[in-house]
């Protein structure tokens, strides 16, 4: 290693050789940030050596710690249309090196590499730089490959994101201030708002502007944000459902226990959640999308299915080649009408109904591979629920076209079960019981928790569907209807569903642990003790709704045979004490109804 003393000296006079003279002298001797001072030097007073050679020093110094002022400098002096090649092909090398390392790291939000955000601050401050110095025809062309690599380098942190942000503001002509109104994301190095733009260099291949450029890299910018707030709201927990439901119920609300919603006005991570989103949500208003118009809404269930919508940018040929992340688009009506109903905004209200638009919605996410969407997207899950309860409470339920409410309550039901957050799980949960008692056909209700009884495979839901079940006959009954729930036909058309036969549980084992039976109670408890619940109020609340000679049969299929074998697996030594609790509980009320 040469002395610093030496390697100065060297940095000074090599400016005088030849081009690739001194770039094998840089190579020697700019290996340590000690360096970097009179490299700066040497570039911000030759104008004419740094537009030479700026893009072949981007790789060359990105690695060393302190470069930034270096690299500022060549935004600034550098050939633009050069550097910004460099600076695209340094993005791409940062997402494959976090690609290649993040597959070794277990805990999910780990950093694998503490200096990949610093790089990608540092390249998007030059991007910054660059873009607005390049003047040529059709300055997308530039734009659209930049924000790909962008894109494809960021990862959803407090400091890449802030970087996201800070460039897109300088692109998009800083038209205000990020909003004050709640935290933001932590502050990053912003070289083209905070640095010396005098220093900027002209564009030694300046050309006229196309008139029509304006509006592609708009469109542009708002695909690209669109698609940042989807990732953003992807892997952080927005709980806007969660929030919402506090905020519309507040006598639900659990006296003595914090909301989600206080927790997210006191914890300051949780704060900067909400301003990042807030902020990404303004830049979206300074490029001009600040409506939400019934077109704006169909092209999200209607528009094409991309889940990176900058990816086909050599097709770019016009404005509408151009589209939104379709997720993106969801989180940001969502937090339209969060940020209305909670924080009291100035948002837009949004031009549709639950039927057909939300359910198209729902449908147009969920697809197929329903599990696989929920848990890989569970913001844009969240998103959607929240949307559809501020649709609800807006009372903006039908609009010209018909509903397949079975489809509807379906999806909806499946975000209940698959969402990885048991908050939004729940809003899932307590929105589809809305939407079911709501729902004015009274046959229409009642195929749809028949269908959920006899078809669902998933005990939690089987739960909920008797829940609701009784939330029907008691409401028939408070206020005298004559509908499908207030005679002994709905019991009579759903009692091998309530009450199947349990018979085969006499077969099992009698003694010892029993696995089968194990496995039974843990994948079936759910809906047990919620049958058994609800056995008691139809029997001992309801008996005018029990069809004629059904008791003796229940209790002969099902309370028996359940019976002996809950009684027999609280007897395992391998039970634990909930287990035994529960099943004592089960056993109890399933004597008391007299039917053995």
């Amino acid at each position: 290693m040469p002395e610093l003393s030496e390697s100065i000296q060297a940095i000074k006079e090599g400016a005088k050789e030849d081009r690739f003279t001194y770039l094998t002298i840089l190579q020697y001797h700019v290996t340590s940030p000690e360096i970097l001072p009179t490299l700066n030097e040497v570039l911000d007073q030759d104008a004419e050596l740094t537009q030479e050679i700026g893009w072949d020093l981007v790789q060359m110094l990105l690695g060393i710690e302190g470069s930034g002022a270096c690299l500022e400098t060549v935004a600034r002096l550098g050939n633009p249309r050069e550097v910004v090649i460099k600076v695209m092909e340094a993005l791409e090398g940062l997402a494959v090196a976090w690609n290649e390392v993040i597959v070794d790291v277990d805990e999910p939000g780990v950093v694998p590499d503490s200096n990949i955000p610093a790089k990608f601050i540092t390249l998007l401050g030059m991007l910054a730089i660059l873009h607005r110095r390049i003047e040529t025809k059709y300055p997308s062309r530039f734009l659209g490959p930049s924000l790909v690599k962008v894109f494809e380098a960021y990862q959803p942190t407090p400091e890449m994101t802030a970087s996201v942000i800070n460039l897109v503001y300088s692109l998009s002509g800083r038209k205000r201030p990020p909003l004050p109104t709640r935290k933001s994301s932590i502050n990053v190095a912003n070289p083209d708002q905070d640095g010396d733009a005098s220093k900027n260099a002209p564009d030694p291949e300046a050309e006229q502007e196309d008139p029509k450029e304006d509006a592609m890299q708009r469109k542009l910018l708002q695909s690209f944000v669109t698609s940042i707030l989807q990732r953003y709201a992807n892997a952080h927990d927005m709980l806007w459902s969660p929030r919402l439901l506090e905020v519309y119920n507040p006598k639900k609300v659990v006296p003595g226990r914090k909301t989600i919603t206080e927790a997210f006005r006191q914890d300051e991570d949780l704060q900067q959640r909400d301003g990042v989103i807030g902020q990404l949500v303004a830049l979206l208003r300074d490029l001009s999308l600040d409506k939400c118009p019934r077109d704006f809404i169909k092209s999200i269930f209607e528009g094409p299915s991309l889940t990176d919508p900058l990816a086909a940018f050599d097709d770019f040929s016009s404005v509408d080649d151009i589209h939104f992340s379709p997720g993106g688009a969801v989180c940001l009506i969502a937090y339209w009408i969060f940020s209305k109903d909670v924080f009291g905004s100035d948002s837009p209200e949004p031009e549709m109904h639950i039927f057909p638009d939300h359910a198209l919605m729902l449908g147009r996410f969920l697809g197929r591979e329903m599990k696989s969407e929920i848990i890989s997207n569970p913001g844009i899950a969240d998103a959607l629920l929240a949307i559809g309860l501020g649709l609800e409470h807006r009372n903006l339920i039908k609009g010209p076209e018909d509903a397949n409410l079975m489809a509807y309550h379906h999806n909806l039901t499946l975000i209940s079960v698959f969402h990885p957050d048991i908050q939004v799980r729940n809003a899932a949960t307590s929105f589809a019981g809305s939407r079911l008692h709501s729902e004015p056909d009274d046959q229409d209700r009642l195929e749809i928790l028949e269908d959920l009884l006899e078809n669902c495979m998933f005990a939690s839901l089987k739960a909920c569907a008797i829940t609701w079940l009784k939330e029907e006959i008691i409401t028939a009954k408070q206020e005298k209807l004559s509908n499908q729930f207030s005679s002994p036909e709905v019991i009579e058309r759903l009692q091998y569903s309530l009450f199947p036969d349990m018979l085969s549980l006499n077969e099992t084992s009698s003694g010892g642990a029993d696995g089968a039976l194990v496995d039974f109670w843990a994948q079936n408890r759910l809906f047990l003790l919620q049958v058994a619940n609800f056995a008691y109020l139809l029997f001992a609340g309801f008996p005018d709704l029990v069809p004629a000679g059904m008791g003796a049969a229940v209790g002969q299929r099902f309370v028996e045979p359940l019976v002996a074998a809950a009684e027999r697996l609280q007897g395992n030594d391998g039970a634990q004490v909930d287990d035994r609790m529960q099943l004592g509980i089960l056993v109890d009320r399933l004597r008391s109804l007299g039917l053995q």
